[in-house]
């Protein structure tokens, strides 16, 4: 293991964390108030989900390549399923609760990040495809490197939510709304670039 493979790892897992960064600051602007054990929770789950699934997909190229290749198909409207689903949830909350006092705070459970960490990883599957020529301890360093940059950044984005939700009355809405467009997002970056 060089440095070559280390900063490329380091690169995917920036880049495959951004979908969970951004639930990470939705959840931040829904929950102002989240405890750091429960951000760290979170950050934690995203992080196991994105060190998994490349490990998952590394193990269906190597043992179901064909099978492997028809589900990945699918891997898009699940994303879009979930997050549509979650985001509505969330929207639909806001809009329905009544006037919440000053004390009142929302709640994310861990139901919800376990939806979540699936929803934003699914698509950290196909990268086994790509990582496919390394030996399994190859690959467990960097999906390792992948969880790493993905906890840090899922961290400091709910941080940054929590910091900026004070300027927002219905941070909800907002939270809502960024994991709907994220969904959608990750549905046409398939159907349009992966043709």
């Amino acid at each position: 293991m060089d440095l070559h493979f280390v900063l490329s790892a380091a690169l995917l897992g920036t880049g495959l964390a951004m979908d969970a960064f951004s639930v990470s600051v939705a959840n931040g602007l829904s929950e102002s108030r989240m405890p750091r054990r429960r951000v760290i929770a979170m950050a934690a789950i995203f992080a196991a989900f994105q060190f998994a699934m490349p490990l998952i997909g590394w193990a269906l190229v190597h043992a179901l390549v064909g099978y492997f290749r028809f589900v990945e198909r699918f891997v898009p409207f699940i994303a879009l399923v979930l997050l549509c689903y979650i985001g509505g949830k969330m929207i639909y909350d806001c809009l329905t609760r009544e006037a919440p006092s000053q004390q009142a705070v929302q709640h994310i459970g861990y139901r919800v990040l376990l939806l979540q960490g699936v929803a934003t990883s699914i698509d950290a599957l196909s990268v086994g495809f790509t990582i496919e020529q390394y030996s399994f301890w190859q690959a467990l360093c960097c999906a390792a490197i992948i969880a790493a940059v993905t906890l840090v950044l899922c961290y400091g984005g709910a941080r940054l939510g929590a910091r900026f939700c004070t300027a927002f009355r219905r941070a909800e809405l907002v939270g809502g709304s960024i994991l709907i467009l994220i969904g959608f997002e990750i549905f046409l970056k398939a159907v349009f670039f992966s043709a």
